[in-house]
């Protein structure tokens, strides 16, 4: 049986979302921007899906920017905000365990003589509101900081960094809640920030779309040229399919956000009994001001790409981080921000559960992980007490362990 334990890299999609999109790809067809009447009923539910989604967010349809995903939301909201406010001073506010998409954004703005200020963290990975405050002067033109994190599920004090940006009427504050937007309720109405992102496929629609909210009157440079899309904000012909798919999966997700938020904690707390009980085996991450699904973890004297291989082929899907770095051989660049040493990072792993996560795959996975993460950690410590392998007759320089 194949369970899947990383909803924080993207969650199936829900059948009511799949039959709310296929209208849009077997009859209502056409392209949104055509006079005609198959263009006309592809518009009339493009601008339902601007309308469902902004109601369920608390904002208004004329502030939601379609975007193809998280990463191209952030893109335009750092970018266009920056060069919009290039007049007024260069300097941009963060976090140093932003995304990737946010942070190469950034990288990328540096290049043209912009400036960035990254805010550390504390041991759990959050930003002191009055750091955050002191880093700002009056050649700022933004702050960008995350809801919540990816990795570690930590979330942030949004609303008192927004009241400290509020006191200098020229900054703008983004916030990036990809990862949040499933588990806690955003309220635009009362939230006190000018740009913020979502992607579907965190909550059960599909992938390739994602949203960025301008509050009105906000000034905002365009980063792709085209037609007038989007109000001239983002050209490029819609993808109406999946915006209907995206303003339905998060109208599911509001309606049973209490419930399902209840049971993950119940479910995560129950599988972290049974996982921090290993030996070495350590909580990352705010003890309680963290995302409900996400259990992250450290196991030290092992390394967190072996655990998660270990148990994929006993058919337990987990992560050793965020899904964009998969593959990089340098340790999170979120734990090292939070004070963990690169031999300790490299212990990471991810759990992260979701609505569709059952009682019965958590009772599996409470036996599953606790047994990987001791076998992996007795196999490294037999290494490191016989290197040579002259205890079983093998040579270990080609990495291979007795038994393996």
């Amino acid at each position: 049986m194949a369970i899947y334990l990383d909803h924080a890299a993207t969650t199936p999609v829900r059948r009511e979302v799949v039959d709310a999109m296929l209208p849009y790809l077997l009859e209502h067809w056409g392209n949104p921007s055509s006079g005609h009447a198959f263009g006309r009923a592809a518009r009339t539910g493009l601008d339902a899906a601007h309308e469902r989604l902004a109601a369920s967010l608390g904002a208004e349809a004329r502030e939601i920017v379609l975007t193809s995903g998280g990463t191209e939301a952030n893109n335009l909201a750092l970018k266009g905000a920056a060069w919009a406010g290039k007049a007024h001073g260069h300097r941009i506010v963060t976090s140093a365990i932003e995304h990737h998409a946010v942070g190469h954004s950034l990288r990328y703005l540096e290049k043209f003589g912009f400036e960035t200020v990254e805010l550390p963290v504390d041991r759990y990975g959050r930003v002191d509101p009055d750091e955050l405050e002191a880093a700002l002067d009056d050649r700022t033109i933004l702050v960008s900081v995350m809801l919540a994190n990816n990795e570690v599920g930590t979330i942030q004090p949004i609303r008192e960094i927004a009241e400290r940006v509020r006191r200098h009427r020229e900054i703008l504050l983004h916030v990036d809640a990809v990862q949040a937007a499933p588990y806690l309720p955003i309220d635009l109405a009362s939230l006190d920030v000018d740009l913020l992102t979502i992607a579907a496929h965190k909550f059960e629609g599909p992938k390739g779309i994602g949203a960025l909210f301008i509050r009105h009157g906000t000034h905002l440079l365009g980063q792709q040229q085209g037609g007038a899309q989007e109000r001239h904000r983002r050209a490029g012909t819609e993808d109406v399919a999946s915006a209907v798919g995206m303003a339905v999966a998060y109208e599911l997700t509001r309606a049973e956000q209490r419930q399902t938020v209840a049971r993950l904690i119940e479910l995560r707390d129950r599988l972290a009994e049974a996982v921090l009980a290993v030996p070495g085996v350590e909580l990352t991450g705010h003890p309680r001001d963290r995302l409900p699904g996400i259990l992250s973890i450290i196991a030290r004297d092992t390394d967190g790409v072996s655990v998660s291989q270990a148990l994929d082929l006993e058919g337990f899907a987990v992560a050793t981080g965020s899904a964009c770095t998969t593959g990089s051989p340098e340790p999170s660049h979120v734990l090292a921000a939070m004070g963990y040493p690169d031999e300790e990072a490299r212990g990471a792993l991810r759990i992260s559960l979701g609505r569709t996560t059952t009682s019965a795959e958590i009772e599996a996975a409470a036996v599953a992980i606790p047994r990987s993460l001791a076998m992996l950690r007795m196999g490294a410590a037999a290494i490191a007490a016989d290197p040579l392998g002259e205890g079983t007759g093998q040579r270990l320089d080609r990495g291979v362990v007795a038994g393996a």
